[in-house]
């Protein structure tokens, strides 16, 4: 599980506002938020165990986030690492939409895209939602479609929501948006595969489990100057801080 909240022209001040948490195994290798070696104009944290990221920004101004989708298929080896989709966006200078058109999705398992840049986005999945722009508005993305049902998704995006309204936006409550620890409904467990437990544990926006959880949450600012700005907070099995990374830069063509 995994969690978007995204705010499109909805403030003069902040034309883009992103709030994530990445939810994933706690074995899993990953690197922390940086600057990439190997391409300089990229800033996002990596998976080590496929290569790729779910969500990462690059110096011109143009981000890419990625969430896997819940469904009955089985993850298969012969499936390419949906990391990389973000990293072959930002790689590239195509358009949005046309990148999202490009992408052949029976090479992966299931998976929902959002990329663009401060004022142009769109999405994309392979579980029945073809690319669009999205045009200004609150979205919000766990794994399921956009804009999918579930209480958390609901409870994250009227959150953002206030902030926006209050003229409240920055690091520091959006931080606190994500760190959302409060269970979803009975009615919306389903306990067929995980056990009720686990099943309620995944209900909320911010997962706390011994084995599984939320791994970092991520802030994403960009203003109408063309500043944008990343914070990454990391976490233990606990849900204890375990570090904060903090990077700016002035989008650049």
């Amino acid at each position: 599980m995994c969690l978007v909240v995204l705010a499109i022209g909805q403030s003069a001040r902040y034309p883009l506002v992103l709030a994530a948490n990445r939810d994933e195994f706690h074995a899993r290798p990953t690197r922390k938020a940086d600057w990439w070696p190997d391409q300089p104009e990229v800033v996002g944290g990596r998976d080590l165990q496929a290569g790729g990221t779910w969500l990462a920004l690059h110096r011109r101004g143009r981000f890419a986030t990625v969430t896997n989708y819940r469904d009955a298929e089985p993850v298969s080896a012969k499936f390419r690492s949906r990391g990389e989709l973000v990293t072959k966006y930002l790689e590239s200078d195509v358009p949005p939409l046309d990148y999202l058109d490009s992408i052949d999705g029976a090479l992966y398992a299931g998976f929902n895209i959002i990329v663009g840049d401060a004022s142009d986005v769109a999405y994309r999945s392979n579980r029945g939602a073809e690319a669009r722009e999205l045009p200004a508005g609150l979205y919000g993305l766990s794994n399921e479609l956009l804009d999918g049902p579930w209480h958390k998704v609901k409870r994250s995006k009227q959150g953002l929501k206030s902030l926006l309204d209050n003229d409240t936006v920055n690091e520091t409550l959006l931080l606190r948006l994500l760190d959302d620890r409060g269970l979803g409904p009975i009615e919306e467990v389903d306990s067929k595969k995980l056990g009720f437990a686990k099943a309620h544990a995944i209900t909320a926006p911010f997962i706390v489990m011994p084995d599984y959880g939320t791994r970092c949450s991520t802030v994403v600012i960009a203003d109408s100057s063309g500043k944008w700005q990343m914070t990454e907070r990391r976490f233990d099995a606990q849900g204890v801080s375990a570090g904060e990374s903090r990077f700016t830069f002035t989008a650049s063509d």
